[in-house]
């Protein structure tokens, strides 16, 4: 199997970032795309290919800093599994799986997943992608009827949806995984399993939150807890990316949307 493997977070909470990342898998690079200027998004993946499309990666792990491993070497088996099945992107979908998700069941949720980068970045057309932000009825065919939860096929919530639709209309293969609620104190978080039913990670949600909200920081904290008893530490540090005229430029565009809008309604 290729060698070639990374993990790439974007970041809104660094203090929660350097509790989490020491459980990431050993041995392979950490990006960090710096999110506390607002990028994050369909905006952070297209900085991500910006950033790393010669990088010579050809698989990339995307993890939040809200992601706490449990069995981080897990993740190596997944990308066997998805080289021997010819799989482009593996992760949990957005509806349907886990209870507060009930959006669109087509797409992943990218607070956890796995890319084939080398062969994704071959493709990569930044314009071509933001043109797919639409579904259609009966577009996909998967097998929906073994879904727990609630969701929408027709739901657009997601901004990055757009790149998981433009893959699937490509032909690229998705390795969906499952995930449980694992504490009845907590139905937040979540688990994450392999194909064979071994947990790989804890999803806690709210990273905005950590260190400022009492709730979700003791949340956190008590599954931080269960996780750390058992696992070794290794402190790698990541390379950062961050964009420092992001926030302004955001700001440019929006405001000349406005204008714009404002123009059409007064030459209507």
């Amino acid at each position: 199997m290729s060698k070639n493997i990374a993990i790439l977070s974007t970041v809104v909470n660094f203090d929660l970032y350097q509790k989490s990342s020491p459980l990431f898998p050993k041995g392979i690079p950490k990006y960090v795309i710096d999110g506390t200027n607002g990028m994050h998004a369909m905006d952070s993946i297209c900085y991500m290919f910006k950033k790393l499309k010669n990088q010579n990666i050809d698989w990339l792990i995307m993890a939040d800093e809200d992601v706490l491993f449990i069995d981080s070497n897990l993740v190596f088996s997944l990308i066997e599994e998805m080289e021997k099945g010819n799989y482009s992107v593996c992760g949990v979908r957005d509806g349907g799986v886990i209870p507060h998700r009930i959006q669109n069941p087509y797409c992943v949720n990218t607070f956890f997943s796995i890319l084939n980068f080398k062969e994704i970045n071959d493709l990569w057309n930044e314009k071509e992608v933001l043109k797919n932000q639409y579904v259609l009825k009966g577009e996909f065919d998967d097998d929906l009827n073994l879904l727990r939860g609630d969701f929408s096929q027709e739901s657009l919530f997601e901004p990055y949806y757009c790149f998981y639709f433009w893959l699937r209309r490509k032909g690229k293969k998705f390795l969906f995984l499952d995930a449980t609620v694992p504490f009845k104190e907590d139905n937040i978080a979540n688990m994450v399993s392999d194909l064979n039913g071994n947990p790989i990670l804890y999803h806690t949600w709210y990273a905005r939150s950590y260190g400022s909200n009492e709730k979700h920081s003791k949340r956190i904290d008590v599954i931080f807890d269960k996780v750390q008893k058992a696992q070794e530490y290794s402190i790698d540090p990541p390379i950062v990316f961050k964009d420092h005229t992001y926030a302004y430029k955001k700001y440019c565009y929006k405001l000349l949307n406005r204008i714009k809008t404002k123009l059409k309604s007064a030459l209507a």
